[in-house]
């Protein structure tokens, strides 16, 4: 049965769990800042107490952001096994730092921390995905392990609660980096290798398979900071983490604050709504392959969330908004993974991880939304609406800049689907 598909365990599964367990780490945090032991123990309290939860997104976004830039290229000349190894284990060490804090200042400097060594992990999929798999199965790939990057947070905001509620905060931390010692960082030593022609595991015929098209296509890309559809893809992204980190990073205080839910509802609807973003992430990962226009795709995904926004503010009903809030974020998922493939589109094995560092800078958006957003319910009162507004407002743009790259890539397709003799050059 794995005879001839040994590369979906060898990297699919351990990077499907990297990103599980990282998105944990990143993300747990909005679950963790409803916890009143939480703020009491680290001074989270008064009328700006928003803007400082707000602060702590921000200065891990900061870092993530920036350390995509120089990671990149350390991947390129690393290795994406070697790098990996040792993020892991710098988020290991964070999340002790974290569990041990006794201070604002304390938690800040663990997350800065966090926010350099996760900074990596972006790139090296992009590195993975690109040396390991058939360029049909692109699509098939990144859903792997963007599975992972949703599964993750849907899993684990039902763990970090029932952590909290059985013990304390500080002991979700400490299971965090457990899960990393013992489950993810075996997989990247034992299983994975840079290249397939390194695997001892993988047999020539799965080797030949992958590495069948890579003639025809090393003939068509250039360097990817020359196609201007990157940069579109670029600004895309850069709109999508502010999209993204604003919704996922405020949406259980918003339940409940806003809304009034308990904290087993606000569980609830918060691991529907990383479900929403697996949902979307497998869904367009079908439909890139299969249609071959993900710039149309992620036109119609930003289309949708201004659309999920503007319900949400309208909607009558609690569990409605709260729905809908939802789907936005999941929208935003299937964004992501629609980048991600454009990043191996657009790159070579040798660049992949430069391309996708700098894909990852976009994410410095998402700790100014995250900031942003609670400075504005601080300034509103408690009132997410005017927020709320703003990201229908960053949905408006990133639809309008992705409707540029639509004719180019229906000409694309038109060309490859003309008969050999019909092409001309």
């Amino acid at each position: 049965m794995l005879k001839g598909n040994k590369r979906w365990i060898y990297i699919a599964m351990p990077i499907f769990f990297f990103w599980f367990f990282g998105q944990i780490d990143k993300l747990g945090i909005s679950i963790i800042q409803t916890d009143q032991g939480f703020l009491h123990d680290l001074g989270l309290t008064g009328a700006d107490r928003n803007a400082k939860i707000g602060m702590i997104t921000f200065v891990f976004t900061i870092s993530y952001a920036l350390s995509n830039i120089f990671w990149g290229f350390i991947i390129d000349k690393l290795g994406a096994r070697k790098t990996g190894i040792l993020g892991l284990s710098v988020w290991a060490l964070t999340m002790v730092i974290g569990g041990l804090s006794t201070s604002y200042e304390m938690f800040i400097f663990s997350r800065i921390v966090l926010g350099m060594g996760e900074g990596m992990m972006i790139p090296i999929c992009g590195k993975f995905i690109s040396n390991w798999f058939h360029q049909r199965e692109l699509g098939r790939a990144q859903s792997s392990w963007l599975a992972g990057n949703y599964l993750g947070p849907a899993c684990g905001a039902v763990i970090l609660t029932l952590v909290i509620a059985t013990f304390h905060w500080q002991a979700a931390f400490f299971a965090l980096a457990a899960f990393n010692i013992l489950i993810v960082l075996p997989m990247f030593i034992f299983l994975t290798r840079d290249t397939p022609e390194e695997h001892p595991g993988l047999d020539k015929n799965e080797l030949a398979y992958i590495r069948q098209s890579d003639s025809k296509e090393s003939t068509k890309k250039l360097n990817f900071t020359q196609d201007f559809r990157y940069w579109i893809v670029w600004f895309g992204m850069l709109v999508s983490s502010f999209l993204f980190f604003g919704i996922s990073i405020w949406l259980p205080t918003y339940l409940v604050g806003a809304k009034g839910f308990t904290r087993e509802a606000m569980t609830g609807i918060t691991s529907l709504s990383w479900l929403f973003a697996l949902g979307f992430v497998l869904i367009c990962g079908f439909l890139a392959d299969k249609t071959k226009r993900p710039g149309l795709i992620a036109t119609i995904l930003f289309l949708l969330t201004a659309s999920f926004l503007t319900a949400a503010i309208l909607a009558p009903q609690p569990v409605m908004a709260g729905v809908c809030m939802g789907l936005a974020m999941g929208s935003q998922g299937g964004v992501f993974h629609i980048s991600n493939l454009f990043i191996v589109k657009f790159s070579t094995p040798e660049t992949a991880g430069r391309a996708a560092g700098l894909m990852g800078f976009t994410n410095i958006l998402g700790g100014f939304s995250s900031y942003i957003m609670g400075w504005m319910v601080d300034v509103s009162g408690g009132d997410f609406g005017p927020s709320i507004v703003m990201l229908i407002i960053a949905a408006a743009l990133g639809f309008a800049a992705y409707l540029f790259t639509l004719k180019k890539e229906a000409s694309e397709l038109k060309m490859e689907n003309l008969p050999p003799k019909h092409v001309t050059v």
